[in-house]
């Protein structure tokens, strides 16, 4: 990354402003810009959500598909990500341009969910080592604006917390095999608890001064947001 050289009165500018806690634009230094969540916005998925923040721009959709547990973890199921850095995000990603961000991106949700504590995994699990369920997640940035991995986070969050997974009943016949057959009902599925999925946080520390959590206005967001039911018309996935 290219340093920025500052003259020194805008250094002193600078510092001042944080000690009075204020930006150029008017926000305190630990305040965001204005977030807008909005989940089940897609058809075609288990779980779905968009987020805006400034001018980033972010679409996540959550598959759920049943699979064969990994052999180290034969009592859980998993999740795959997928991140797509339109070129028309910004003009640095034509070409391969966002190729190698969309892989730092996948690899930052990987760590983030490679533990017990994040998702309860073992609620994915249908039988083990057999059946489980592997959510895919597929998110697109549509707009480049800065916050690039907070914002991913919280948009990953908000559609985990959207995503409803169907349940099943497992059958075993007389030879002994298991055969999975789902239930009728939509609305009797599974919700995945997001209460410990962390949000990223990126930050500038200067003095004593840092960030704050975005953790408990998003779940108040998504649970008023949910409450809206369905009235809304979903579209087809980058429809």
């Amino acid at each position: 990354m290219a340093a920025v050289v500052l003259s020194d009165a805008e250094r002193v500018y600078v510092m001042y402003g944080v000690q009075d806690d204020l930006r150029i634009d008017g926000r305190g230094c630990e305040d965001y810009r204005h977030i807008e969540v909005e989940t089940d916005v897609v058809s075609n998925t288990s779980g779905s959500a968009r987020m805006k923040i400034g001018h980033t721009d972010i679409l996540v959709g959550i598959k759920a598909e049943m699979g064969m547990p990994k052999l180290e973890r034969p009592n859980e199921g998993f999740l795959e990500f997928f991140v797509d850095c339109s070129a028309n995000a910004t003009p640095k990603f034509e070409g391969r341009g966002g190729e190698d961000l969309g892989t730092d991106i996948a690899n930052t949700l990987y760590r983030v969910f490679d533990n017990g504590s994040s998702l309860d995994l073992k609620a994915l699990c249908i039988t083990p080592r057999q059946h489980c369920w592997i959510l895919y997640v597929d998110v697109l940035l549509l707009e480049c604006g800065g916050n690039l991995f907070d914002a991913i986070s919280i948009a990953v969050k908000a559609a985990l917390h959207n995503t409803r997974i169907p349940k099943v009943k497992v059958l075993e016949n007389d030879e002994g095999s298991k055969e999975i057959e789902l239930l009728d009902d939509p609305y009797d599925c599974i919700r995945l608890n997001v209460e410990n999925v962390p949000c990223i946080i990126t930050l500038s520390k200067t003095g004593k001064r840092v960030g704050k959590a975005l953790h408990k206005s998003l779940m108040t967001t998504l649970a008023k947001e949910e409450s809206l039911g369905k009235k809304r018309q979903k579209v087809g996935f980058l429809g």
